[in-house]
């Protein structure tokens, strides 16, 4: 008997989104296998955590397995598990990950990707791997019930359709059974047929043989009996386990192909991208555990997002515990997957204890020293594509660590790579940046922005372009927050060339220039102070700079104050700061400011100045301030003054 039986729609985007998928971007149709038993496997781990945490629960443990069966005649292949099982709710939230966000920027992925890999692993990073079945089925039927619960809910849908049903079921059995009304045989293509015996088995050694719950399935056997003219033979069924059950962290590397350690990644992270790099860890000593982590080769798309999750898989003596332990793995590795099995926790452990516990507090120190190391070694190979693949997808999260974790500052700084006026192309480490360095210079240089052109374009650049110095160029957000917290690397300061006074001059330089630079301060004093006083609601001081070769200002900060960029990011996320005002600092060669001091002077003691005179130093200073990509606090004055002194220029 079943009641409440509903019809719903796919929403348009949803139903477009899976004839994609069935119809274009598989190569390899078999993997819809290995993300049906993933999730039988994650539903049994569930279901065992559940009964220990919950001993009132009324569910049965007494052999927690998966279970394959097909009916050939019908081509109706089914993946069935007694695991924790879902609700009715819990089948419309997951069965339905469609249409929750990010669908839009897959299916646009999708229609540009050029490659059926590169689809793939689109597919992997938005976790709809389930939907991958509709590609060997012409329709698929969900029969779900929730441990504990007595009810449960079938949902079905075809391939093509723009609809699905769900209906809730008075009597089914615990766990989740998918079945897949397979499409006809392929005639031309017999290695595609699912319902064969030995297909099966093949999927099942090359994607799961590690799962650690039993895969069966039913078989069919032909035995001899009797002998001579009393000999017949008869078909028997008898059960079988497809996969070996042995844990990849267990194993001795050797022991292991590198496609087994493939897709365990796979399993793990619930990704369809190889991994970059597989690190395997076991310590023995005051607490024991053995660890096997992964890096990923493809950042997922919710990297940077609220609802990212984090963290590696905890087991206790091969008894899952958690997925995504974020005590193992600080916020800036959350890209790193993998198994942790430790010894010596209760099996009963929850997140709060977690929290507080030294022996979790110490693996991750050691987790997390192994994973930097593994990105040194890589940083460090005569191949350098590994670590390229790395920085380019996770550099940025990385970086994040400068902030956080004081105790591998050091360590995280060197493993990074920047871009720099040293070349348009090729990264640098901070390292060979100080190789570089000339003997008279006393800092390593950097400049925060928005871009790269306008870092190059930026006045405060010039003088260091002339002497041939080479800056760093910082683009990403981080950059912004990590370098106020380095104050050093290798003994050599990191010194903003927006920030503060810059000298560039050397001794003798500074002896030649002295007598110059004297001069300078008397014959500017009083155009400085007038226009200090002109401009005092925008900025603190006005001071002549050697800074600038080729453009008359610039507008610089003090040493600890935000850059404009920090502030409108901090701005933007809702945290309220106080106006801030910075110093104009002029190009005392410049003929603007040159004639802008000698126009001032014909007019100094005057009790009003010229219109034309306040109206110069406006834009001088909007000028400066639109030059390094900041915002104008009133540009619609600024514009109006500067069409005001074209028109009077015609």
């Amino acid at each position: 008997m079943t009641e409440h039986v509903e019809h719903l729609e796919f929403q348009a985007e949803t139903h477009q989104l899976l004839e994609l998928m069935i119809h274009s971007v598989y190569s390899n149709k078999d993997t819809f296998l290995r993300e049906l038993i993933s999730n039988a496997s994650d539903a049994l781990d569930k279901l065992r955590l559940e009964s220990f945490r919950d001993k009132d629960l009324q569910a049965d443990t007494s052999d927690l397995h998966i279970e394959l069966s097909v009916d050939r005649e019908a081509r109706v292949l089914t993946v069935r598990d007694n695991g924790i099982g879902m609700s009715r709710a819990e089948v419309v939230d997951l069965i339905g990950t469609l249409a929750k966000s990010g669908t839009a920027t897959l299916r646009k992925q999708l229609l540009e990707t050029k490659s059926d890999a590169a689809a793939e692993e689109l597919i992997g990073q938005f976790g709809i791997g389930f939907y991958s079945t509709f590609m060997v089925a012409d329709k698929v039927t969900l029969t779900t019930r929730k441990a504990g619960e007595t009810t449960g809910t079938r949902w079905e849908s075809a391939a093509g359709s723009s609809t699905y049903t769900i209906e809730e079921l008075d009597d089914a059995p615990q766990g989740t059974a998918v079945s897949l009304h397979l499409k006809p045989a392929d005639d031309e293509d017999h290695l595609f047929d699912y319902t064969m015996e030995w297909k099966l088995r093949e999927i099942v050694k090359k994607y799961s043989d590690f799962i650690a719950w039993p895969i069966r399935m039913d078989v069919e056997r032909t035995v001899t009996e009797g002998e001579g003219e009393d000999k017949t033979e008869k078909t028997r069924t008898e059960t079988q386990t497809l996969n070996s059950q042995k844990a990849l962290w267990t194993r001795p590397r050797g022991e292991v192909s590198d496609e087994e350690y493939k897709e365990f990644y796979k399993h793990v992270s619930h990704a369809w991208d190889d991994p970059l790099e597989i690190i395997p860890m076991k310590a023995e000593g005051t607490f024991e555990y053995q660890a096997l982590l992964f890096l990923p080769s493809t950042a997922p798309f919710d990297l940077f997002t609220r609802e990212h999750k984090r963290g590696v898989q905890l087991y206790v003596r091969r008894v899952f515990i958690m997925d995504n332990c974020e005590e193992l793995m600080p916020e800036y590795l959350r890209f790193v997957k993998g198994v942790v099995d430790a010894q010596d926790l209760s099996l009963n452990v929850s997140r709060e204890i977690l929290q507080q516990d030294r022996q979790i507090r110490m693996i991750q120190k050691r987790l997390v020293k192994k994973v930097l190391s593994t990105v040194k070694d890589m940083q460090k190979a005569e191949d350098q594509t590994k670590y390229q693949t790395f920085w380019r997808e996770f550099g940025r999260v990385l970086k994040e660590g400068m902030l956080s974790d004081s105790d591998n500052r050091e360590t995280i700084l060197g493993v990074s790579s920047f871009a720099s006026t040293h070349s348009s192309e090729e990264l640098t480490t901070l390292a060979q940046y100080v190789e570089r360095m000339p003997e008279t210079q006393q800092a390593i240089y950097y400049m925060t922005g928005e871009s790269r052109e306008q870092i190059e374009n930026s006045p405060h650049i010039e003088a260091f372009k002339a002497k041939g110095l080479e800056v760093l160029i910082l683009t990403d957000p981080v950059d912004e927050m990590w370098v106020g917290s380095v104050p050093e690397f290798a003994g050599q300061p990191l010194q903003s060339i927006a920030k503060g006074e810059v000298d560039l001059e050397s001794e003798d330089e500074k002896k030649e220039s002295e007598a110059l630079r004297e001069q300078q301060d008397k014959d500017f004093a009083d155009l400085l102070g007038w226009l200090q006083t002109t401009l005092e609601e925008n900025v603190k001081e006005v001071r002549l700079t050697s800074r600038l070769t080729t453009s008359p200002a610039c507008i610089v900060g003090d040493v600890f104050d935000f850059t404009p960029l920090l502030e409108r990011m901090y701005r933007a996320s809702g945290q309220l700061l106080p106006d801030s005002k910075r110093i104009l600092e002029l190009n005392p060669a410049h003929p603007l400011v040159t004639g802008l001091r000698d126009a001032f002077a014909k007019v100094k003691d005057d009790a009003d100045k010229p219109a034309d005179l306040t109206e110069t130093a406006e834009l001088l200073y909007g000028t400066a301030v639109l030059a390094e990509g900041g915002e104008l606090k009133d540009p619609a004055r600024f514009a109006r003054v500067l069409a005001d002194r074209l028109t009077r220029s015609l």
